[in-house]
């Protein structure tokens, strides 16, 4: 309980502190004296039964009459406080889950986390954290209102129905029991309470199971979602192999996970049905029931009778927050872990426990890249080969070759800061680089953001950006810069796809530029062409190339076989 309070506390600060938390906090408090407001108008129908019920039994047709119309003017001020209510806490959900998705995206992409918590890269890889950011995060801040400001208004009311309950149950029961006298001073008060707690306790024990199994259920219909986006991504592929039964038979299982565990879940909540159901059902009766006694003993009116309920109902009601928010509190428990654990891993990321992460990264006061000492490995602790050491000065052309396998790609990765492990050397200056993989991605914002990525495509004139695009091969793709989303991007080939990220090198204009088979879905004389294009229009920026021919475009350039036990350079000259 401890900890899970201690992870409530935390995500909460998250939403509400920073710049601006004035405005959520005061929201946060005029909607919880709204709810005070409803509290005060539950105790004026408390009264209200009493006065209606005492003039039906005297035959008061004008007093009842008179209280009829008292009953729809509480009516009218309830639902008038509880819409304004609902429209400023739904207010206060945006804006509390702005900032905490705020929160979760900074963190997230903070130091590469995205990348470094994947699967097979650390031990505390999340899963779906799609999922963490753009729901946890809204089902969090609707559980966190709900559930406290429930909580604090049944607490306030609660010590307010007490106070009535107490005062209207000033008689005893008394009864016989084993030839004993008993007599139970405000028996209505105290077995309000007995009542609900053997309830409560009732609940819990056939509730305890449904956190997890709300949890598993999360991850699961996040995989299926994840496996339907994997779907969309790779349509042109599935469709070229004539993979739809594979691709069926991974939805399949995906769903069947999902279909499993949701028996589980109804199961539990049959289970859990069997008590909460009748109880509900039954505890605006049950009042009266327990009332009865005193009624037949003339200790109370009819009217009496009906306040005396309606106060117990309300006690028993309050009470019984926890039993009518099991199942809610379970989903907000889930949540909560699901959203700390993204938190948490993103702040203390741990690495692989097999793998050293003793890389060193300097920067040089001059602009180049060199390493020494480099000895890259896999995250299970794999040695990868031997890297010679070298040094790269500002505007070389440099081409990594060897087999594949043999970590010329994760060498990239080193040199960019991202890969951790392994032991030596690096230093690298400070300027970005702009990393070109061999299948680039494209995204929906439109061709000239895919063209930009990742500048800003207001940065450049329209009419440059054009140019650019012509020069590169794709002015019959123009068009797509008036269109938006995807429909800009739709059907590019991997080859045009390929001539789209090397024109972020002529938009960019980077001093560091990393090739990883950037060329490799083009032709040999369409690669020469935009190759010489970039080696004249950029003739101070350094190309780091991976290939598995030698890129004579780029010629005069420099080779380091990656996979020899000794440096092998080569310097060709014009």
């Amino acid at each position: 309980m401890r900890r899970i309070l201690k992870q409530i506390t935390g995500l909460t600060w998250r939403a509400i502190s920073g710049p601006g938390a004035w405005k959520g906090i005061l929201l946060y408090l005029v909607v919880l004296s709204l709810q005070f407001v409803g509290v005060w108008i539950s105790v004026r129908f408390i009264a209200w039964s009493k006065d209606f019920y005492d003039a039906i039994e005297n035959m008061q047709a004008d007093v009842a009459l008179a209280q009829i119309g008292v009953f729809a003017g509480l009516t009218a001020v309830s639902a008038g406080t509880y819409l304004v209510m609902r429209w400023l806490r739904q207010q206060l959900l945006m804006h509390w889950r702005h900032r905490l998705t705020d929160r979760a995206l900074d963190a997230w992409m903070e130091n590469g986390a995205y990348w470094h918590l994947r699967p097979g890269l650390s031990p505390d890889a999340i899963d779906n954290p799609d999922q963490r950011v753009a729901d946890d995060c809204r089902k969090f801040i609707d559980h966190l209102l709900e559930e406290t400001l429930d909580l604090i208004s049944s607490s306030v009311a609660l010590v307010s129905y007490c106070v009535i309950l107490w005062s209207l149950s000033s008689f005893a029961l008394e009864f016989t029991f084993m030839g004993r006298d008993i007599s139970i001073p405000h028996y209505m008060f105290w077995l309000a309470f007995i009542y609900v707690g053997i309830s409560s306790v009732a609940t819990h024990l056939l509730g305890k199971p449904l956190k997890s199994i709300v949890f598993a259920q999360e991850r699961r219909e996040a995989d299926f979602r994840h496996a339907l986006i994997q779907l969309r991504e790779t349509a042109t592929e599935v469709a070229q192999s004539r993979g739809e039964a594979a691709e069926r038979r991974r939805l399949d299982g995906r769903f069947s996970g999902i279909q499993e565990n949701w028996h589980q879940l109804l199961r539990r909540q049959f289970i859990m049905g069997l008590f909460t159901r009748p109880y509900y059902q039954t505890i605006m009766r049950v009042p009266t029931f327990f009332a009865l006694p005193a009624y037949f003993a003339g200790a109370v009116t009819l009217g009496g009778m009906m306040q005396l309920g309606s106060a117990f109902g309300r006690v028993t009601q309050t009470l019984s927050w926890f039993i009518f928010s099991y199942r809610k509190l379970a989903e907000f428990v889930a949540v909560t872990e699901r959203l700390d654990g993204l938190f948490k891993a993103v702040e203390s990321p741990a690495p692989m426990p097999n793998a050293p992460c003793d890389i060193k990264r300097l920067i040089p006061n001059t602009g180049y890249i060199a390493w020494r000492d480099l000895q890259l490995c896999t995250p299970d602790g794999r040695d990868l080969c031997p890297v010679p050491d070298t040094r790269i000065e500002k505007g070389e052309r440099i081409w990594l070759s060897g087999a594949s396998g043999q970590g010329k790609t994760t060498l990239l990765s080193a040199i960019s800061g991202l890969w951790p492990y392994g032991t030596g050397h690096i230093e690298a200056p400070s300027e970005e680089f702009l990393f070109l993989p061999q299948t680039p991605q494209v995204f929906a914002e439109g061709m000239a953001a895919a063209a930009c990525y990742p500048g800003d495509p207001a940065d450049i004139d329209p009419s440059e950006l054009r140019a650019i695009l012509t020069r590169v091969g794709l002015g019959h793709r123009l068009s797509g810069l008036e269109k938006t989303g995807t429909e800009g991007t739709e059907g590019l080939s991997i080859g045009e796809r390929q001539r789209l990220a090397l024109a972020r090198i002529l938009i960019l204009r980077p001093k560091w530029v990393l090739l990883d088979e950037a060329t490799s879905a083009l032709d040999a004389e369409a690669e020469a062409a935009l190759l010489g294009i970039i080696r004249a229009e950029l003739p101070d920026t350094t190309l780091i190339c991976v290939a598995h021919h030698a890129p004579t475009a780029l010629y005069p350039y420099r080779t380091i076989n990656i996979g020899t036990p000794e440096p092998l350079t080569e310097r060709l000259t014009a």
